[in-house]
């Protein structure tokens, strides 16, 4: 004890001065509403600044499992495009790559991930890609190894912010693979690793396993896109429609690149749907 009021005595100078200091600064933060807004968007600037650093050292130790999983996707791609090539030869045409544009209604684009929330109800990606790089709203992201992750709701000129799957206002369709049956698929909190299927047809050829996939509905995912595996399910309680626990493929707090991918042909189905519904809206 003696020692401790030895040592207080040394330095009670210093303890005074931090004390005054952070008086001063919290009486100064709170003066005005331009210091707090000012004060605010230095803390702002120095938080993204930290974010930036860590996700860059996280993403240096992720290289060689994301550099494994490239390698996997590229040689299935490469699979599927020597198929493409023969079927190609054998029409008799010399190369698919002019009419490339034509046929695909879905452009690509790779992105880093800078900042990641994973503990809120309503989580939020952040992108190292923006308008300048051609990423807009509505466009869907997916990982390295073609697994969804979620879709772009917000873009300055540099960055985009992504609505992942672990947020409770993410929605999209999907169904078991292998099956046309769809439902409704959210996230209602909690595991960072399971979300929930609804309004699936009790018709719909499931079991515990069945690979869980994107139907291709929702505008922002082409179909086939992988979400997870059937982890349970059972009838509602009206008996009409399963309810479906998936175990997502993706672990959202490891990916460090993704693919962002826009579906050309968002613009005008939005546009459609939306003259139809006011055209039905204004005849009622």
């Amino acid at each position: 004890m003696y020692k401790l009021i030895e040592f207080i005595r040394r330095i009670y100078v210093v303890l005074l001065f931090i004390v005054i200091e952070a008086i001063a600064l919290n009486y100064y933060a709170h003066s005005s509403y331009y210091t707090q807004a000012k004060i605010l968007s230095h803390a702002n600037r120095v938080t993204g600044g930290v974010q930036s650093a860590i996700f860059g050292v996280r993403h240096y130790f992720t290289l060689r499992h994301e550099n494994e999983l490239l390698s996997e996707r590229i040689a299935d791609l490469e699979m599927e495009l020597a198929v493409y090539r023969e079927q190609v030869a054998a029409a008799g045409i010399d190369s698919l790559q002019p009419h490339i544009d034509e046929l695909s209604q879905y452009r690509y684009t790779t992105a880093r991930i800078v900042s990641n929330s994973i503990a809120r109800d309503r989580n939020y990606i952040t992108l190292n890609r923006g308008i300048m790089h051609g990423v807009t709203e509505n466009m869907a992201v997916i990982s390295p190894d073609g697994v969804m992750v979620g879709y772009v709701i917000g873009c300055s000129e540099r960055y985009s912010v992504v609505m992942p799957l672990l947020n409770i206002d993410f929605r999209t369709s999907g169904k078991i693979a292998g099956d046309d049956h769809f439902g409704s698929i959210s996230w209602g909190g909690g595991s960072p690793y399971k979300m929930e299927m609804t309004e699936l047809s009790k018709y719909a050829d499931i079991e515990v396993g069945d690979e869980v996939v994107s139907s291709g509905l929702s505008h922002y995912f082409p179909e086939g896109v992988k979400i997870g595996y059937v982890e349970s399910y059972s009838l509602n309680d009206t008996q009409t429609a399963y309810d479906v626990v998936i175990r997502l493929a993706a672990d959202v707090t490891k990916i460090s690149n993704v693919i962002v991918i826009e579906n050309l042909d968002y613009g005008e189905v939005s546009h459609l749907e939306d003259s139809a519904t006011g055209g039905a809206a204004a005849a009622q």
